[in-house]
């Protein structure tokens, strides 16, 4: 593991947001020709469209938000002939040192909806978001949650809002799956008010130490799991605030967990949220996995291939491999955004200028990076459809969306959000629906 925290601008070298103790080569001397990214110096396709963004009022940020993941922009399609875009507004007061500091507080964010092609603006809005995290998720029928103070609130395409969840605490993070009918909630609060607001439902399979770290500190992370059609509470965990459950992958029928077989291999356990389990056999690696739902059927899932290097592959919630994708060793911090309907993935990597063994004893900065890039996919098969570069760049994200349907794309990039038009996914081919039991 490196240890690279000496600077604001030093961050983990990481793959996959994985830590990589080393380079994976397999079992064995196996020689493995390292995939390299070149930078792209224009998009793939042309696009459909280009809005120019300096009239909308933005502007692009100075440096001290590189390598911080912070969330300053929103991308997203309301539909597919409008889009939601968000973006931070500086007031113009704050000092080189406050805004460095700015992590924790509150910023200004502007938010409009444009109408394609032309970007007309169809609506206006400012908001205040606690903190420099994500603020925005859009749910499928064309509203959006907002994360404030509070907790959340709900708005539509008109940007008229309404109170939707309110919890004792902070709210940090939310997650949900594929059919967003289930949401899971972090939120760090105090001991007293935790144990003031109990919920319906506790499992017993909370930490077993979970009670005196609420008695002996004034802080801890409460994880909620609510439904979102009754907003009934089915399960409370309360656990240091030390602990980290900001990447739960679920679908609406359970959830997928990390564990070891005999041998000490990484393998993936799904448990449905009713209490049956399997293991999903087919995901061979050579390191801790990260993985995502892409629809109620389909994982992705980053793996240390057994043959050597990194690489991505599509599985089925049977533990079936759907398709193989060979990754580059010279990217970093990948973020995924997925079409509502599960058929395209779009991919965000920062691309560094050597490899990353390159890396192991050396701190990775700003000055060691080519830029940002995205790769737009079909997640039936694995097919490359868009790659585009992004500047600025935005390691936090927020700088690409989806539509619907899966056929546009949207970039935030050099000055202007561009559009453009793919065609139709590739079927899948199996049906975008949950598992309903265990695979025999």
């Amino acid at each position: 593991m490196w240890l690279l925290l000496a600077s604001p601008l030093v961050l983990r070298a990481q793959y996959g947001g994985i830590e990589v103790p080393g380079l994976p080569t397999g079992n064995g001397p196996i020689r493995v020709k390292k995939i390299v990214d070149q930078y792209p110096a224009q998009p793939s396709l042309q696009p459909a469209c280009t809005i120019p963004v300096g009239p909308l009022g933005y502007s692009v940020p100075g440096n001290s938000y590189l390598l911080r993941k912070q969330s300053l922009v929103s991308l997203d399609f309301l539909d597919e002939d409008r889009l939601l875009f968000t973006f931070h507004v500086s007031s113009g007061l704050l000092s080189r040192d406050a805004d460095d500091r700015a992590e924790t507080t509150a910023q200004q964010i502007q938010a409009e909806v444009l109408s394609l092609p032309g970007g007309h603006i169809e609506a206006k809005a400012t908001w205040t978001v606690p903190d420099r995290s994500r603020y925005l998720w859009m749910l499928n029928d064309g509203q959006f949650l907002l994360r404030i103070t509070e907790g959340l609130d709900q708005g539509d395409a008109q940007l008229k809002m309404k109170p939707s969840l309110r919890l004792p605490g902070r709210l940090l993070w939310i997650q949900m799956d594929p059919m967003q009918q289930i949401l899971i909630t972090n939120s760090l609060e105090q001991a007293t008010a935790a144990q003031e607001h109990p919920d319906p439902s506790t499992p017993a399979g909370d930490p077993p130490n979970a009670k005196a770290d609420a008695k002996n500190s004034s802080d801890i992370l409460v994880v909620r799991t609510i439904k979102r059609s009754t907003g009934e509470v089915t399960r409370t965990t309360r656990v240091p605030w030390t602990h980290q459950t900001d990447d739960w992958p679920m679908n609406s029928k359970g959830y997928v967990e990390k564990l070891q077989d005999k041998q000490k291999h990484p393998v993936l356990k799904f448990t449905s949220y009713s209490g049956e389990f399997w293991l999903l056999p087919g995901v061979e690696s050579t390191c801790p996995q990260k993985y995502s739902f892409l629809s109620d059927t389909e994982l992705l899932v980053t793996v240390c291939d057994p043959e050597g290097g990194w690489g991505l592959r599509g599985v089925s919630i049977e533990g079936d491999v759907l398709w193989k994708q060979k990754l580059a060793w010279n990217t970093m911090w990948p973020l995924l955004v997925v079409a509502p309907d599960g058929s395209r993935v779009a991919r965000e990597t920062l691309v560094l200028k050597r490899t990353i063994n390159h890396y192991q004893k050396q701190l990775v900065g700003d000055r060691d990076l080519q830029g940002q890039m995205v790769r737009v996919f079909d997640a039936a098969n694995g097919k490359t459809v868009l790659e585009a570069p992004l500047t600025p760049i935005f390691d936090g994200g927020g700088n690409v969306a989806i539509s619907p349907s899966g056929k546009r794309v949207a970039i935030l990039t050099s000055g202007s959000i561009q559009v453009f038009q793919l065609p139709p996914p590739s079927p899948s081919s199996k049906p975008r629906v949950a598992a309903q039991s265990k695979p025999k």
